[in-house]
């Protein structure tokens, strides 16, 4: 078992966009929300009028939990590893991983921003950091 996600006709547009380093969530039309992970209909009102939209890249941290074991390819050679939940700016909830931040700087509420970590079978898979102080 590998951790490779499934790429089908539907999901296309958004692991090709992941390659070039953008965030795709999808958007209802009939109801506004948007939602993630990518479905084909709306979770919020069951539309199947959804759209693909880039998202900002910005979250914050919700909850986080430190993996020390985890049996299953590729995730065994990463431990320890950050799985975390994240609010995107645009509303919806993302599972992840945090990246390039020490255990005892995680915070709740913390400002990320996106990254995109390429694994060995070259799909790029959307990760997070700590966000970048805006420079005024």
């Amino acid at each position: 078992m590998t951790a490779t996600p499934d790429i089908d006709a539907f999901t296309r547009p958004y692991w090709d966009a992941a390659a070039e380093g953008r965030l795709l969530i999808r958007r209802c039309r009939a109801c506004a929300r948007p939602h993630h992970y990518p479905r084909e209909f709306c979770p919020h009102c069951w539309s199947e009028d959804v759209t693909w939209e880039p998202a900002s890249g910005r979250a914050t941290l919700h909850t986080w939990s430190v993996v020390h074991r985890n049996d299953l390819p590729p995730f065994g050679a990463r431990v320890p590893y950050v799985a975390a939940v994240v609010d995107l700016a645009e509303g919806p909830r993302m599972m992840t991983e945090v990246v390039g931040v020490p255990e005892p700087d995680l915070r709740v509420d913390m400002a990320l921003a996106v990254a995109f970590r390429t694994g060995e079978d070259g799909i790029a898979v959307p990760v997070f950091t700590a966000a970048q102080p805006v420079v005024t």
